[in-house]
């Protein structure tokens, strides 16, 4: 096998059309076919079996894909940075996020990074910190923004602590700037669903302070959760960074949780044997400064302005 039939092997993969993936290598059909069949040819394994929803990868092909992937995408980068002769920084940036950070930061820092470093292309994934975790170690991404997990065998460099808050929307009663963890339980609360890397940071700062969280509603998209908070007579306990806008706004209104502080670690991500890639590494900068940005939607303040509208 060659770097060419990779390269078509990985398209075809993706695609899941040979129609596709000939279009996106600029091939024809029967070329890409045939390179295809000489790789099944020189494994002895069939990797696709054609359906109607397409070509069906076997265990084999994904096998095979898991293991070249990050192969070739090394390969690509560092073909890119040796035919760059252009001082603006080109390539592709592949990055992860959970949705408590993409929620409220992505927009705006996609934005300032396009402005800055127009001719790089950007993936942005959006999963839990395991999956995340995982696209790093298998090299589909080139570095991710995760809550600190327990067990690590990546590089990790931190981005930023940051609280917990407990957020109530206009209709909710009106709660003093500080609620205690105890107290704070006692409401209907709208939270991530179990298997999220939020709830089980919440279940496990309850589980330490001996009290136990009555969740009336699980989701696990954050923009549901505040936007049922912001619209009803719910709560709910995020961190800061997924509530900033509307705290700032005066959408929603934020408290501290005290007794105890509720407080989560963000850091960056990459493989130890892959230095991340430079365009990669340019919206890491801007995600961070973003993610780092200081406001005035601190409970005090959110209190004061909310007060000031009734």
């Amino acid at each position: 096998m060659d770097h060419r039939q990779i390269q078509y092997f990985v398209s075809l993969y993706e695609e899941g059309s040979v129609t596709r993936a000939a279009s996106r290598l600029n091939i024809v059909q029967p070329a890409l076919s045939m390179q295809i069949a000489r790789l099944e040819e020189e494994l002895g394994r069939q990797l696709f079996v054609r359906s109607n929803r397409g070509m069906v990868p076997t265990a084999h092909a994904t096998q095979m894909y898991t293991l070249f992937l990050p192969v070739l995408a090394d390969f690509e980068r560092a073909r890119a940075q040796l035919l760059d002769t252009s001082s603006e920084l080109t390539g592709h940036a592949r990055i992860g996020l959970p949705a408590s950070i993409a929620q409220d930061i992505l927009a705006h820092a996609l934005a300032e990074f396009s402005a800055l470093h127009p001719q790089v292309t950007v993936s942005v994934t959006e999963a839990y910190t395991d999956a995340l975790v995982q696209g790093v170690a298998s090299g589909q991404l080139d570095a991710a923004i995760v809550n600190r997990p327990r067990r690590l065998a990546l590089d990790a460099q931190p981005v930023l602590d940051e609280d917990f808050v407990l957020a109530t929307g206009s209709k909710h009663r009106l709660l003093p700037a500080k609620v205690p963890l105890r107290d704070a339980a006692k409401l209907r609360l709208v939270l991530p669903t179990r298997q999220h890397g939020l709830r089980a940071m919440l279940e496990g700062f309850a589980d330490a302070a001996g009290v136990q969280l009555a969740c009336t509603l699980e989701v696990d998209s954050m923009s549901a959760i505040v936007h049922t908070v912001e619209h009803g007579e719910f709560a709910t306990i995020l961190p800061r960074t997924a509530l900033r806008s509307k705290l700032a706004d005066g959408s929603l209104l934020g408290h501290q949780v005290v007794r105890p502080v509720l407080v989560r670690r963000l850091i960056c991500v990459s493989h130890p044997r892959r230095p991340i890639p430079p365009p990669a590494a340019a919206l890491l900068e801007v995600l961070v400064r973003s993610i780092r940005a200081r406001d005035d939607s601190g409970p005090a303040s959110s209190t004061a302005k909310r007060r000031s509208r009734r």
